[in-house]
């Protein structure tokens, strides 16, 4: 089976693995804070230990381009996280509730 089975190539900011709706860098921000496979299993049931192994695999046979993946990945997430939180829906819901505490 080739390493490139184990995944869906949604697009150039989306690789998940077959079957699932797991990003490959979910699988991986877990194994870089020190997770082992069988954890990582654990943690998403819909997942095999050999997906898993497989996610990493590809993250070492592949690594500049999945460091560049991942990197987009986090860059992206942060984005939104700013976004958010100039939301005018989000400003109006924290003003609710620090009203509400009063």
């Amino acid at each position: 089976m080739q390493l490139d089975s184990y995944f869906e190539f949604v697009s150039a900011d989306e690789i998940v693995v077959c079957g699932t709706r797991i990003g490959i860098e979910v699988i991986l921000a877990d194994y870089f804070a020190g997770n082992l496979p069988e954890e990582i299993v654990c943690e998403y049931p819909s997942l095999t230990l050999e997906q898993v192994h497989a996610t990493i695999t590809y993250y070492l046979h592949n690594r500049p381009a999945v460091d560049d993946y991942f990197q987009r990945w986090v860059l992206r997430g942060e984005s939104a996280i700013r976004q958010q939180a100039t939301s005018p829906l989000i400003e109006r819901l924290l003003r609710a509730r620090s009203e509400a505490a009063q």
